[in-house]
């Protein structure tokens, strides 16, 4: 059978043509891709893996890179909650720790936590030699300190243990630099300077080994069958309860300012002298948050980092508004400075569950991070007499104890299947799980045994020796002056 003939068109329009043609060249064009990748061999799972590792090697840099943006907000919001006369001290401590504590790290900081880890499989890294100093009781195993990587010399070629490196210095120096608003306006810059290397080399390292470095605080899911072991996702006890407990024994050794406690009972009340620029610090803190707590995942290619970095704007915004509103209900004036601190508390509380908890749960922790650091505020300066002139002992210690024990309550079950060598997702009490919530009481309680037991020791042999504290003609005068020579607003 012959086909129809065609019917006859009358002939297009000039404009018709330039249509026509405007749709066919396009798909002209982009078959070419598509026919080259028809015509592609296949990826071979191989070829994936190596680009899924660099993915997340890229991943946990570049979360590593907003880590250490963090450093300027804590600068700006402690500068901003002390007075103009010191405020180049309390930047330069924040300037200064990060180099201070960066060689200490490099040269044992970073054996002591990670020795013991022989790859990071995510980032698609070979095993190497590790060494972790242990002890065995009933039969099993608990890691005390890493014993190997010291000044990176064995790993100096393994890129992804570089990026660990870059990863976990970050997260040393955000707990380093809290103490500095603790101890602000009073702190001689000397004694500081050691610190730095005591908290870099020593006392965050040990913590950090026990929780993420492999030690027995992680072990007790295999060992005793305690859930997964103490589970802290980003931080909230390793980072900001080391760096919180630390603040609070510096805190105590140093004394309060002259003039905040005052014969009669009375406190008197030494405002900031910028509340802008702790506003802007707490903006920036939220921003890098996000490297915190998505970054901690080490792999760019899980998508939990979505659950996280959602459950991370929840919470801080639910610390941020029960701050602000009780107090605002209490004394009838909105306190932004409380609604910052506010902020960090829930970020701070959110670190350590924010990959195991619904976003409902992640508004709870944050709203309950809120009122925690009112009322620790309130408590702290009022029964125990303690100066604390950016409330970080609130925001971050109190609210870091919260979050480590908000885990062990609210994980859901959904994520961590295999978590410290336990099969199974991580569950709260709430979702069955007691053990859980037993592991994280018991990581919190030895963060604040140890940490602050060997702080206090520090601080306390330091003010023995050189002395923690400047003279009070220095601390009158402000200690910009005299204590760095310089001046943060000399023309007004």
């Amino acid at each position: 059978m012959m086909p129809r003939p065609a019917k006859v068109q009358p002939r297009a329009s000039g404009r018709r043509r330039t249509c026509t043609l405007g749709v066919v060249f396009p798909l002209i064009i982009l078959a070419g891709p598509v026919m080259a990748w028809a015509d592609a061999p296949p990826v071979h799972n191989h070829d994936l893996d190596v680009l899924t590792n660099a993915l997340n090697l890229v991943w946990v840099l570049v979360a590593g890179f907003l880590v250490m943006f963090m450093q300027v907000g804590f600068a700006m919001l402690e500068t901003g909650f002390t007075r103009a006369k010191n405020a180049v001290n309390t930047m330069a401590m924040n300037m200064m720790i990060y180099p201070i504590g960066l060689i200490g790290f490099w040269l044992t900081g970073y054996a002591f936590m990670m020795g013991g880890v022989r790859s990071w499989p995510s980032l698609g890294t070979t095993p190497f030699p590790s060494h972790e100093l242990a002890i065995t009781l009933g039969g099993h195993s608990y890691g005390l300190i890493g014993w190997s990587k010291f000044a990176l010399v064995n790993v100096a070629h393994d890129p992804a243990s570089l990026a660990m490196f870059l990863f976990t210095v970050v997260f040393m120096d955000t707990a380093a630099t809290i103490p500095t608003g603790s101890m602000a306006e009073r702190w001689k810059f000397s004694a500081f300077f050691i610190y730095g290397f005591f908290v870099s080399m020593v006392l965050y390292p040990l913590y950090g080994n026990w929780v993420w470095g492999g030690g027995w605080l992680s072990q007790l899911g295999v060992n005793l069958g305690l859930g997964h072991g103490h589970v802290d996702f980003a931080g909230s006890s390793v980072v900001h309860m080391t760096g919180g407990f630390a603040g609070l024994a510096g805190a105590i050794v140093l004394g309060p300012r002259i003039g905040k406690f005052r014969r009669d009972g009375a406190i008197g009340l030494i405002p900031g002298h910028n509340l802008p620029m702790a506003v802007v610090g707490t903006l920036i803190l939220a921003f890098g948050w996000f490297g915190f707590n998505a970054g901690s995942s080490l792999a760019g290619s899980d998508p939990r980092i979505g659950v996280i970095a959602v459950n991370t704007m929840l919470a801080s915004a639910g610390g941020a508004l029960s701050g602000i509103l009780y107090l605002w209900h209490r004394y009838n004036k909105p306190d932004i400075a409380i609604a910052c601190n506010g902020l960090i508390g829930g970020l701070v509380a959110i670190t350590a569950p924010c990959a195991f908890v619904t976003p409902i749960a992640a508004v709870m922790i944050g709203v309950v991070a809120g009122l925690i650091v009112v009322a620790s505020v309130l408590e702290i300066e009022r029964r125990f007499h303690i100066d604390d002139p950016v409330g970080a002992i609130s925001a971050h210690g109190v609210c870091g104890v919260w979050g480590a024990l908000a885990l062990g309550i609210f994980a859901d079950g959904s994520y961590g299947d295999g978590w410290n060598g336990v099969a199974g997702p991580v569950r709260g009490l709430l979702y069955g799980d007691a053990g859980q919530f037993f592991a994280q009481l018991i990581g919190v309680t030895v963060n604040i045994v140890v940490v602050f037991g060997l702080s206090m020791a520090f601080f306390t042999i330091v003010d023995r020796t050189i002395g923690n504290r400047v003279i009070p003609e220095v601390e009158w005068s402000g200690l910009d002056a005299l204590e760095m020579g310089s001046d943060a607003y000399p023309n007004v």
